[in-house]
C-alpha cells in the first residue's frame, strides 16, 4: 500500500514528465516564431534577444533554447520522446550538441536508460571523438590549400584556389558585404540603359572592391581612431543665409525640430546632411541622409564649403562629435546598449536629438546603441527619446512602445492545461514513471559505450543495449 510520501513522489515525477512535454510545446513554437521572424519587428537583433526580453529568461538560456529548438526539428526520434515526457530538457539540450539523424537513435537509448548525468558524460567523450576526427580532417584540409593566379590570353586574370574552411567563411562574407554595398550603390544611381550584371558578375565585381578597400587600409588598420570620417559639403550661399550654424555646420541654437522633415532652415548642418554626406574613408561613397545622420552621430567631420560654380571655397577644420570626457562619461552611465534586452558593449554614441536638428552634445542628449540598434533608429524606423524624468522609452516604427522589462502574463486556470488537451488528443498517457530510467545504480563504462556509439560523422551508429 503506498504511503502518502510515495503518492506525493508519484505527483511530483508526474507533473515533471508532463513540464518536459510542455517544454517540447514550448521549444516548437519558439523554432516557428524564429523561422517565421516575429522578432525582427521592433530592432532585436535576434529570437534569443527577443525571447530574452519577453520572458525574463537570461540571454544564455534563451539562445540555448533557440539552439533546441532548430536542432529538434532534423531529431524525430528524440522529438517524439520529448514530446511523450519520456526525456527530460536536460538531457536533449546535451543530446542535441552531438546528435545527427544517424546517431540519435543509439543517443536517445543512452537517455532512456540512464541519468542526466549519464547522457552529459556520453555526450562530452563523443564531441571530444568528434574533436579529434575533426582535427585530422581539418590538418588534411589545410595540406591541401592553394591559390593560382594567371593571366589569361585576352589579358584578364583568373583565379581558381581551394581555402580551408575558415578562411573561405571570411572571403565568403567580405564578398557579400562587397556585393551589398555594390547593390547599394547601383540603386542610388542615375538610371542608365545598360544590361544588369549577372551574378557571377557581381561577385567579380566585389572581389574588386574588397581588393581595394584592402589596398586603402594597407592591410593594418592601425591605431584606433574615429570610425568614419564625414565630409558635409555645403553652398556658401545656404550658409550665409542661415546665421544660426557656425563654421563647422552644427547649429548653434538648440531650438530647432526633433524630425529632419519638419526643420524649416534652408540651409547649415541639416542641409549639408540632407544635401550631400561623403564618406571620406570609404573612397569618397555618398550615403542616404539617415544613414549620413548616424554616422555623424559619432565620426570625425569636416565642412566644405563650395561657391556658385562648385569650386570649394573653405575646408573648415576636423571636429570630433563627442568629445573623449564625455564619451566616458556616457560608457560609465550607460555601460551598454540601451536598447532594452541588448547586453552589447561596443556601442555608439546616439544624439537623441541630432545636433543637425539642434540637438546638444550633451551627456542629457546621449545614449549608447550598439551598431544593429544605431541603425535601426536612423534607417529603420526605431525611435528613441527621452520622457520628463530622464528615462530612455523606445518606441517601434508602428508606435508601439518597448518596455525595458514587459509585464509577465498571469497564468490562468489549471497549470499545463493546454499541454494536457494536446496530450489526450494525441493518445499520449504520462504517469509517475514515463520519465523514469530503468538504471540499477551501476557504474557507467564510459569506454565501452563509445565503443559502441560512435561511428564517424555520416555513418549510422549501432544502439546500445538497453
Amino acid at each position: 500500500m503506498p504511503s502518502d510520501l510515495d503518492r506525493l513522489g508519484d505527483r511530483i515525477a508526474e507533473l515533471a514528465a508532463r513540464i518536459q512535454a510542455a517544454t517540447y510545446a514550448l521549444l516548437v513554437l519558439i523554432r516557428q516564431f524564429d523561422e517565421q521572424g516575429g522578432w525582427q519587428q521592433g530592432g532585436f537583433s535576434s529570437c534569443a534577444h527577443w525571447l530574452s526580453w519577453r520572458t525574463g529568461l537570461a540571454p544564455g538560456a534563451a539562445r540555448e533554447k533557440v539552439r533546441v529548438a532548430h536542432a529538434l526539428a532534423a531529431l524525430p526520434l528524440i522529438s517524439s520522446a520529448m514530446q511523450r515526457g519520456q526525456v527530460s530538457y536536460s538531457k536533449v539540450r546535451a543530446l542535441t550538441r552531438v546528435a545527427t539523424p544517424e546517431s540519435e537513435a543509439a543517443l536517445l537509448d543512452v537517455a532512456l536508460a540512464g541519468t542526466a548525468v549519464h547522457v552529459e558524460q556520453v555526450t562530452r567523450a563523443w564531441r571530444r571523438v568528434d574533436r579529434a576526427a575533426e582535427l585530422a580532417e581539418d590538418g588534411r584540409r589545410r595540406a591541401h590549400r592553394e591559390l593560382r593566379t594567371w593571366v589569361d590570353d585576352d589579358g584578364m586574370v583568373v583565379i581558381r584556389g581551394r581555402l580551408a574552411p575558415e578562411v573561405g567563411a571570411a572571403v565568403l562574407r567580405a564578398l557579400d558585404a562587397a556585393s551589398e554595398q555594390l547593390r547599394t550603390e547601383a540603386a542610388d544611381a542615375p538610371e542608365e540603359d545598360t544590361p544588369e550584371p549577372s551574378a557571377e558578375q557581381r561577385r567579380a565585381d566585389a572581389l574588386g572592391r574588397v581588393a581595394e578597400t584592402a589596398l586603402a587600409a594597407k592591410l593594418d588598420p592601425g591605431p584606433a581612431g574615429d570610425r568614419y570620417q564625414v565630409v558635409l559639403h555645403v553652398d556658401a550661399a545656404t550658409l550665409a543665409a542661415d546665421p544660426a550654424a557656425d563654421r563647422d555646420g552644427v547649429p548653434a541654437g538648440t531650438s530647432q525640430p526633433a524630425d529632419a522633415a519638419d526643420d524649416p532652415r534652408p540651409g547649415g548642418a541639416a542641409h549639408a546632411v540632407h544635401g550631400q554626406a561623403v564618406l571620406e574613408d570609404a573612397g569618397g561613397l555618398r550615403v542616404s541622409t539617415a544613414t549620413a545622420q548616424r554616422l555623424a552621430c559619432d565620426a570625425g567631420k569636416i565642412v566644405m564649403t563650395h561657391g556658385a560654380d562648385g569650386q570649394v571655397l573653405d575646408v573648415g577644420r576636423k571636429t570630433r562629435t563627442i568629445p573623449p570626457a564625455l564619451r566616458r562619461a556616457l560608457a560609465a552611465r550607460d555601460r551598454r546598449c540601451r536598447f532594452p534586452g541588448c547586453a552589447a558593449r561596443r556601442c555608439d554614441a546616439h544624439h537623441v536629438r541630432h545636433w543637425a536638428h539642434g540637438g546638444t552634445t550633451r551627456l542629457d542628449n546621449l545614449v549608447q546603441l550598439c551598431r544593429r540598434h544605431h541603425r535601426a533608429v536612423h534607417e529603420g524606423g526605431l525611435r528613441v527619446t527621452f520622457d520628463d524624468a530622464g528615462v530612455v522609452r523606445f518606441t517601434q516604427a508602428d508606435g508601439r512602445s518597448l518596455r525595458e522589462a514587459p509585464e509577465s502574463p498571469r497564468c490562468t486556470g489549471m497549470a499545463l492545461g493546454p499541454v494536457d488537451a494536446q496530450l489526450a488528443a494525441a493518445g499520449i498517457e504520462i504517469g509517475p514513471t514515463t520519465a523514469a530510467p530503468p538504471w540499477d545504480g551501476e557504474r557507467l563504462d564510459l569506454d565501452w559505450a563509445m565503443s559502441v556509439l560512435w561511428r564517424p560523422r555520416g555513418r549510422p551508429a549501432t544502439s546500445a543495449p538497453a
